[in-house]
């Protein structure tokens, strides 16, 4: 998909918000702040939603805020602001210097060190606007929702398709003379349709996402995909309650690293919420797992040269042969544990799960018969015990091929056993997203279905 590029936001801008940032800092300085950090955003867009071959929604948006964290000694203030004008400002850094004065003392709290600032900065390559008029935006909608709309006569209906371009400045800037602008682009295209056999109906999405036009799929093989994930779901039916292998595809074996990073993120530690409270350096995986970030991947979603505390991000081993190498910290975490901040105050970057070199088909050979799951429901998931249980959706396999769709049962196991119980990660990389993993064999789960 080869499309001209022109920028949204003007890049000159930057210095202004710059100063802008600058200005604010000064002013909490003046009110009586010991420390403080401050960050605009700027963001355009354009939106829209087709379906059934008509247009259902244009959206353009365009906003813009202003936050302010003001720290008096030990006591904090936080205010913000969508008036980017001088008085307004004013009146914000006013109002969280007010409340720092009446908030609790809190000997954790303040700015991330200053010697963990960020001082060297990669070229992300981030920013990539897409220079479409609304009128090709609605094509490429109408294109992605008929062609799943075609694929088969078997499809009935349509939940829509959408076609989303954004674009948007951040500057943040603190009291310890840090000041930096980021300039990022996200663009997507969806469809989710409905298909019907025999009185049965079925429904089913695809989507991409990308920072650069050039790299999305197209509009026609996505409305395409999500047409055929649809169809092969008709037919569905229930499973007797069992214990057997699950496959997760790579969208959803997402979820299951998620939930280790919410394990071990500091909030979840200091606070002793957590099924793996304490295990730094204990292994919670096979030896043969290895669980990395690189946070500065040119173009990756997950890309980034500092968290939302200025902290400067590293290339990271999470996890190295099944043993956990690192918490999750912000300043705040880090200091309530007597540690040091690692750079996830904004979450974890480009979080990458090695693969056992298996190619998706091949993980299905090494189940030979079990449950592939290709849709989650419900939020089981308690990551103070680790209980895990998911209402589900996929196919059951049989020597290792799919044998027939399955609906309406529930997978259930604990977090603990399922992380020990990965014997395969596929080469099949979905890279939609901060985490990024293929296809995860886990070795046994209860399958509730019908008795």
């Amino acid at each position: 998909m080869k499309i001209r590029k022109k920028s949204i936001l003007a890049l000159p801008q930057a210095d202004s918000f710059k100063n802008i940032i600058a200005d604010t800092l000064k002013m909490a300085q003046v009110n009586g702040a010991t420390q403080a950090e401050a960050g605009l955003s700027v963001s355009q867009g354009l939106s829209v939603a087709t379906r059934m071959g008509s247009v259902e929604t244009i959206e353009h948006q365009q906003d813009n805020g202003l936050g302010i964290s003001v720290y008096i000694g030990q006591h904090k203030g936080s205010a913000s602001t969508s008036n980017l004008d001088a008085a307004a400002i004013r009146k914000t850094v006013e109002a969280a210097c007010n409340i720092a004065r009446y908030t609790s003392e809190d000997p954790c709290t303040g700015l991330a060190d200053v010697e963990l600032m960020a001082s060297e900065f990669h070229a992300l390559d981030l920013y990539h606007p897409w220079d479409l008029e609304p009128q090709s935006v609605i094509d490429l909608a109408l294109e992605c929702e008929n062609s799943a709309l075609e694929y088969d006569p078997r499809i009935v209906n349509s939940e829509g398709a959408s076609v989303d371009l954004s674009a948007g400045l951040s500057v943040y800037g603190n009291s310890h003379g840090f000041l930096q602008a980021e300039h990022k682009t996200r663009h997507s295209i969806s469809c989710s349709v409905v298909a019907e056999s025999n009185g049965n109906m079925q429904r089913d999405y695809w989507y991409d996402i990308s920072r650069h036009p050039d790299r999305l799929a197209s509009a026609r093989s996505v409305g395409e995909k999500a047409a055929e994930r649809t169809v092969r779901r008709l037919d569905a039916s229930k499973l007797k309650t069992r214990q057997a292998p699950v496959l997760f595809v790579p969208e959803l074996a997402r979820s299951i690293i998620s939930s280790f990073t919410s394990a071990i993120g500091g909030s979840a530690q200091y606070r002793k919420a957590s099924f793996l409270l304490d295990q730094l350096g204990q292994r919670v995986f096979p030896e043969f797992l290895q669980l990395h970030e690189d946070p500065f991947i040119p173009q990756a979603l997950g890309s980034a040269n500092f968290d939302a505390e200025a902290v400067a991000t590293s290339a990271t081993r999470l996890v190295s042969n099944g043993v956990i190498q690192s918490y999750l910290l912000d300043s705040y975490s880090a200091r309530k544990l007597g540690l040091t901040s690692t750079g996830h105050a904004s979450g974890v970057h480009n979080l990458t799960l090695d693969s056992t070199g298996k190619t998706f088909e091949q993980c299905l050979a090494a189940m030979h018969r079990g449950f592939l799951v290709t849709e989650l429901m419900g939020h089981g998931v308690n990551t103070v015990t680790g209980d895990y249980s998911r209402g589900a959706a996929g196919f059951w396999v049989d020597n290792g091929k799919l044998d027939h769709a399955v609906e309406e049962v529930t997978i259930a196991s604990n977090l603990r056993d399922m992380f020990q119980g990965i014997i395969e990660i596929g080469n099949d990389v979905d890279l939609r997203g901060s985490i990024r993993c293929g296809s995860m064999l886990i070795e046994n789960m209860t399958i509730a279905g019908t008795d």
